[in-house]
């Protein structure tokens, strides 16, 4: 059976090729304009699928990086003050064992001593209250704006942290690093504390008391203090490491994404001119069947 083809067929079929070609044209353009191959869900379904939950986790991996920079930022902050704080105190016992020489040394210069002492005392304090924006790097969880009082509080040299508190930074669903140190076990408190050891010693210069006994407990503090450094500087490696890593896996992530959304700029630029020319050709043949008319059958 052979079907009956009418001029009317004729058109419909030329109008809806050439609505599709230009249809075509207009998606190409819309990607070279947006550089996304994917302009709506129904484009790609798996590949939108695939694509949100790469966003996903590239946002939790973004903010572990910005997790992990805070941290380091911490860190760095106490390295600094324990260091400075060692060398104040390797000062101290240097003048300790100078101001201990009684037999060479008169009043007036173990006065002058004691005052270097007050000054390294106020240094030490300065730096065991370091803070962060507002947050105290050596008692990180209290709300107080200083981890130790001075000496002219009813609490001289009082801690202000919690014993067993601290502050994490979340690496990780199962990660997490801290990131503050804790104030008592490097500077002790109160009548414990390095800044009453070294005010004692002041004191006993002045009162031309022996200061030979005070260098072990100089020693003790010293040692507190290298042994937080060395803490700090482990904890310190965990964050530039995972630093390292969450940087790596973000700009995967970035760049698997990019490969699910984006398009290949040449290719589509190469599909948009066939395409272009594609439809001068459809519009060509739409104006040879659209041209007949009834006084053209008449002629």
């Amino acid at each position: 059976m052979i079907n009956r083809v009418t001029q009317q067929t004729i058109q419909r079929t030329t109008l809806t090729n050439l609505q599709r070609n230009l249809s075509s044209m207009s998606n190409l353009q819309a990607q070279l304009s947006s550089t996304k191959r994917i302009q709506r869900p129904s484009d790609d379904p798996a590949g939108v699928g695939s694509s949100m939950s790469m966003r996903a986790d590239r946002a939790a991996a973004t903010q572990a990086l910005r997790n992990a920079n805070d941290g380091s930022m911490w860190l760095g902050q106490i390295d600094t003050a324990v260091q400075g704080s060692i060398s104040a105190l390797r000062r101290v016992r240097d003048l300790t064992v100078q101001g201990a020489n009684t037999g060479s040394m008169g009043q007036t210069s173990r006065d002058a001593i004691a005052t270097e002492l007050d000054g390294l005392r106020d240094t030490l304090l300065d730096l065991a209250n370091t803070n962060i924006n507002g947050r105290n790097v050596f008692a990180g969880t209290t709300a107080d704006g200083i981890a130790f009082d001075d000496a002219s509080t009813g609490t001289p040299y009082a801690w202000h942290g919690t014993a067993g508190a601290s502050v994490e930074r979340r690496l990780g669903p199962d990660a997490t690093v801290r990131v503050d140190a804790d104030g008592d076990a490097i500077f002790g408190s109160g009548a414990a504390s390095v800044f009453k050891l070294v005010d004692d010693i002041a004191a006993d210069l002045r009162a031309g008391v022996n200061v030979t006994g005070r260098l072990s407990a100089l020693d003790d503090r010293l040692n507190g203090m290298l042994s937080g450094v060395a803490d700090v500087g482990i904890r310190y490696k965990q964050l530039t490491d995972a630093q390292s890593s969450l940087q790596f896996t973000v700009q995967n992530f970035s760049s698997s994404i990019s490969g699910i959304e984006d398009i290949d700029l040449a290719e589509t630029v190469l599909e948009l001119q066939m395409q272009e020319v594609a439809y001068q050709g459809a519009l060509g043949a739409t104006a040879r069947v659209l041209q007949p008319t009834l006084m053209d059958f008449l002629r």
